[in-house]
């Protein structure tokens, strides 16, 4: 991978390779007109309300989809499978065990709702999959069982290749309509990978499904890579690398491989995050024992330096509508998160707790900013809102660290190292911290960011 300085940095950003255009992913309405059934009503019997703290699993049942005239005949059911495991890893869904339906139903026709009424499911999803020139169509219906009614239908279109994200947007879709909110499926992490012995380890960055599934590498492991972190558009990073001796922020478009510092500052930096625009990218920069927070306009190359003081300024996040930016600072004495306006000036401290804070990354709502807290020899993720108030602890352990929100900002993946001769794996943690779940990957993984929705 060869490195491209000269690359003009506002080509780099704007001129991107549209993951759904590249792709050439095709949705369509099958609600009602495509098998005759009357559209839902607008509103539906069957809603949960996700925003409580302690909700009941809502039954769902997920037939294998039909495969017609596929290559693969486990096609549908593999659709299927990623819908179920999607929709159980949110905590919100309870998929009913196939061997107990009484029914074998089909997309083209109305279900007999008095059969999964018998067993208890109270929403129904039924697909078909078909296969032509090298391109897979879905062809979905989400039910309100108890209603009896058709909530959503839907058609996507795809290459061969491809097939997962099908499962991945009708897995939203489901979401979407059974909760009011969007969904997270489609979209994908960043992340370091580690492989080797400890004291040799190797990391390289390396890009993958939400559910782990379709990891590729994105370097060879010849430098050490840290703290990879997505623009908005989903197919640009941002991360600090050894690559030439000293550490510096690089930008990657991760279609294409190009990358290219973002500037050749003397000294460090380090902790690079994109502004909610992608037009900026803001860094820590040391100096000396010190490090101040720096941003650079991706347009034009000019630099603004937002602190000014002989502390450690680190970890900068900007705010949904980029108007303000939390970090963390020890110009307190010790770790605490401050937020100020994204153009500098006073920053007002909003961590009081016993401890200190650490990595403060905005949700992508606006509603929460999550954290790494150590306090008595524990490290955890927590959550606090913009003002400092309402601190929750998710999960707490051994050297839990680096958060980071699902595109929808209801969840948030992290990683946890347990020492010894081991390694960090990642897991997600709800915003209500009643649902962990591990990640799995291919070997020892840190530092994850997720991606913003891919469509």
């Amino acid at each position: 991978m060869n490195d491209t300085n000269s690359v003009n940095s506002r080509r780099f950003i704007t001129k991107r390779l549209s993951r759904r255009r590249a792709l050439m992913l095709g949705a369509g309405s099958l609600l009602g007109p495509m098998l005759g059934f009357s559209p839902s009503p607008a509103r539906a019997v069957v809603r949960l309300d996700v925003t409580q703290g302690n909700i009941q699993p809502m039954p769902i049942a997920v037939p294998d989809f039909a495969s017609v005239a596929t290559q693969d005949p486990a096609a549908g059911r593999n659709i299927s499978a990623i819908i179920s495991s999607n929709l159980q890893r949110s905590g919100f869904f309870a998929p009913i065990d196939p061997a107990a339906f009484l029914e074998k139903p089909t997309v083209d026709a109305m279900p007999r709702f008095a059969d999964w009424r018998a067993i208890n499911a109270q929403a129904l999803a039924l697909g078909r999959i078909t296969q032509s020139e090298g391109r897979v169509k879905a062809e979905f219906r989400l039910w309100d069982v108890f209603a009896g009614q058709q909530l959503h239908g839907q058609g996507y279109t795809t290459t061969a290749e491809n097939w997962r994200r099908i499962g991945h947007m009708i897995s939203d879709a489901v979401y979407e309509k059974l909760t009011g909110e969007k969904g997270y499926f489609d979209s994908r992490v960043v992340f370091v990978d580690e492989t080797g012995p400890k004291e040799r380890r190797i990391k390289r960055l390396a890009l993958m499904d939400q559910d782990g599934a379709n990891v590729r590498y994105l370097t060879r492991g010849d430098d050490l890579v840290l703290t990879p972190r997505f623009s908005s558009s989903a197919d640009t990073i941002t991360y600090m690398s050894y690559a030439q001796g000293e550490p510096k922020v690089y930008l990657m478009n991760i279609e294409t491989g190009q990358r290219e510092i973002v500037s050749n500052f003397p000294g460090m930096s380090f902790s690079p995050r994109f502004s909610p625009d992608s037009q900026r990218v803001i860094f820590s920069l040391q100096n000396g024992g010190n490090s101040n927070l720096f941003v650079m306009d991706l347009r034009s190359k000019a630099t603004t330096r937002l602190t000014d003081t002989q502390v450690i300024d680190t970890a900068p996040s900007y705010s949904p509508d980029g108007s303000y930016i939390c970090f963390e600072s020890d110009r307190g004495g010790k770790q605490q998160i401050y937020v100020m306006a994204a153009g500098g000036g006073q920053a007002q401290r909003i961590s009081f707790g016993d401890g200190v804070y650490s990595t403060p990354v905005w949700s992508p709502r606006g509603d929460y900013i999550a954290f790494t807290k150590q306090f008595e020899g524990r490290f955890a993720i927590g959550i606090m809102r913009a003002d400092g108030s309402g601190e929750r602890i998710l999960t707490e352990g051994y050297h839990n660290e680096g958060p980071t929100w699902a595109p929808n900002g209801r969840v948030i993946m992290f990683f946890r190292d347990p020492g010894g001769n081991g390694g960090p794996a990642l897991y997600t943690v709800d915003v209500t911290g009643r649902n962990e779940q591990p990640v799995k990957t291919p070997s020892y993984a840190s530092d994850p960011s997720w991606s913003p929705l891919l469509q």
